[in-house]
């Protein structure tokens, strides 16, 4: 694999150890700066992307149930792969991982795991029988220098991001586990105390020029590499030194203290880039919510709106319906209330009645029968009673 690297001419390296020696460097950067630094999550918990200059790593974490180790029953399980991809360096090949490929992944893996930086207790669900084990792959898209600290920040940068399912234990004998939906209850994201943040320097010459995250070219041209994983705190988590030329502990002392500070940098702008993603994904939540309540809300108006459109056109016919049924038999109404107003007309005035009557005595009894209207009563009897009461009243009149 290393025999396919690009391999600097004599000029080169000698262009690039003098200027080390200047403190100056071919990319314009000081000694101890690191390239520009670009954090990107994707569209589902757990996926990180991260540009170290030109190098390009992307870190996955996944998880699933799995059977914990004998010797330790109650804590879950991490392992970090890596891929390195001949699109990223024409020096990898595919298939079986080389050296560069197991270095890369044990170093990450220690500074995870002997530092304790996840919560493995945490991920046990049923002691003895199942916990969570979690998976971080590690692809490298493109291979510009100091592959250790890129694919170490995509690592930590996609574990702040997980998410696992939440389950349940139940059952009988309360050993069944219930995993749930993302969305019938949400998931929980792991507990990580601090974060180990790997950093790199390589040395050039005898050892007493050092650089911090070094180029493509610069790896091709330096004597030894040392990587740092160190917290925030100042605590150390790992050190791993590579072979090469040996270096003085006065010089590893040196390269500890500014590793604490670069880690402390980094590890600020890890933290500020999960939090803007963790409110991003908070605030679409947030948004969500009232477009679907605003729906519920105006579902019942239109409805109640139809309804009173509705009632509306039935109380408009229900007027015009009694006046077509009230024309159909006009005359029978007016009769009743004619009917009904004579009796109370002759009960109230019958002093007037009684004049009328007076009056009109000398009158004829045709004449009568003419201009009164006939009773009821009058229609209802038979006509030869009519004709006797006729006879009986005219010996009155004469």
């Amino acid at each position: 694999m290393m025999d396919q690297r690009w391999r600097p001419t004599v000029n080169e390296r000698e262009f690039i150890e003098q200027a080390l020696q200047s403190d100056l460097r071919v990319d314009g950067r000081r000694p101890f700066d690191f390239r520009k630094l670009k954090i990107a999550f994707g569209r589902e918990d757990g996926s990180a992307e991260v540009e170290l200059g030109e190098t390009r790593v992307m870190g996955y974490v996944t998880a699933q149930l799995l059977p914990p180790f004998k010797d330790r029953p109650n804590e879950g399980t991490l392992a970090i792969f890596t891929e390195f991809s001949p699109m990223a360096d024409p020096a990898f090949e595919p298939g079986r991982p080389g050296e560069a490929a197991i270095e890369l992944g044990r170093v990450i893996d220690r500074g995870l795991r002997e530092s304790r930086a996840v919560d493995m207790e945490s991920l046990c669900v049923v002691a003895g029988k199942h916990v969570w084990s979690v998976r971080v792959d590690l692809h490298i898209l493109d291979n510009g220098g100091n592959l250790i600290d890129a694919a170490n920040i995509a690592a930590l940068a996609a574990l702040c991001t997980f998410r696992r399912p939440e389950c349940t234990v139940g059952g009988d004998d309360g050993q069944q586990v219930t995993v749930h939906e993302p969305e019938v209850r949400d998931p929980l994201p792991l507990t990580i105390h601090h974060l180990p943040i790997a950093v790199t320097f390589a040395y050039f010459g005898d050892g007493n020029i050092m650089v911090i995250d070094p180029t493509y070219k610069e790896e091709a041209v330096m004597g030894g590499r040392m990587t740092a994983t160190i917290n925030s705190n100042g605590d150390v988590c790992s050190i791993q030194k590579a072979g090469g030329e040996g270096v003085m502990s006065s010089v590893i002392m040196q390269c500890l203290r500014i590793a604490s500070v670069k880690a402390a940098d980094i590890t600020s702008k890890i933290k500020n880039k999960v939090e803007d993603y963790t409110t991003a994904k908070a605030l679409q939540k947030v948004k969500r919510t009232p477009v679907l309540v605003a729906q519920n809300n105006d579902t019942p108006d239109v409805t109640v709106e139809s309804n009173h459109e509705e009632l509306e056109s039935e109380t408009l016919k229900t007027p015009n319906d009694a006046q077509d049924i009230s024309k159909d038999p006009p005359s029978i109404p007016n009769a009743k209330r004619n009917e009904d107003a004579k009796p109370m007309l002759t009960e109230s005035n019958l002093e007037v009645e009684s004049m009328l009557n007076s009056v009109t005595a000398g009158e004829s009894d045709e004449a009568k029968e003419s201009e009164s209207p006939k009773s009821l009563k009058d229609a209802v009897k038979p006509k030869h009673k009519r004709k006797k009461k006729h006879g009986k009243s005219q010996p009155a009149k004469s």
